[in-house]
């Protein structure tokens, strides 16, 4: 390589620096090289329930939650206002938050020991009804100055009856629960309480609502 060559390769690193430098400061454009690995969290299934649910004499499938393109991903989202979305650095969830939602589903109906016949599409079970729903909230909000955040869990469940795919009910699930604190593991378990109260709420009206 002549000399010539040599000092314009190294001017044009020199001038993509700056850029590089740029993008790492914002957050999770660029990995961090050689920094430590993002910790990473899940979420528990739902375990009690009100007492008489009905015994379900039907088949369901749980599909996976629709979600934003700011919510489908296994990164933790945060709102310091209603119109700005970001995330918590070196956190994760283990997988995409639809997907980790699906299966807290499926097990907490499975906890409920209302129904056995319950599971994911993927499974190929033939169902008589499909749960389909839809992430409408899933993050921290810090919008008071004090800098502790409310965790909000929304959720619109429908009801779909089959074979001829009519929607036989729709609700919406809501909870809003406030973080004990600003450590991530407070933050985690506000996550935590908040799905659980959804997810209770989603199992129960879904046993309730057929007609066995």
């Amino acid at each position: 390589m002549t000399m010539t060559r040599y000092r314009k390769r190294c001017l044009a690193w020199l001038c993509l620096l700056p850029l590089a430098f740029a993008l790492t400061g914002c957050d999770g454009l660029l990995p961090s090289l050689g920094g430590p690995p993002p910790n990473l969290y899940t979420l528990t299934p739902k375990n009690t329930f009100a007492a008489g649910l009905p015994q379900a004499k039907w088949q369901l499938v749980v599909e996976e939650p629709v979600a934003s393109g700011g919510l489908n991903v296994d990164r933790i989202a945060l709102r310091a206002s209603a119109t700005e979305m970001k995330y918590f650095a070196r956190a994760r969830w283990t997988e995409r938050a639809p997907r980790m939602f699906q299966t807290l589903l499926v097990e907490s109906f499975e906890n409920s020991g209302a129904i056995v016949a319950v599971g994911r599409k993927a499974i190929g079970l033939r169902s008589d009804y499909n749960l389909k729903t839809e992430m409408r909230e899933f993050q921290a909000e810090y919008f008071d100055a004090n800098g502790i955040p409310n965790v909000r869990v929304r959720l619109n469940a429908k009801l779909v009856k089959l074979p001829r795919r009519a929607i036989i009910a729709s609700k919406t699930f809501e909870a809003v629960i406030k973080s004990e604190g600003t450590e991530m593991r407070q933050v985690i378990k506000a996550f935590d309480r908040a799905l659980g109260k959804v997810l209770r709420h989603t199992v129960e009206w879904t046993l309730r609502t057929p007609k066995n």
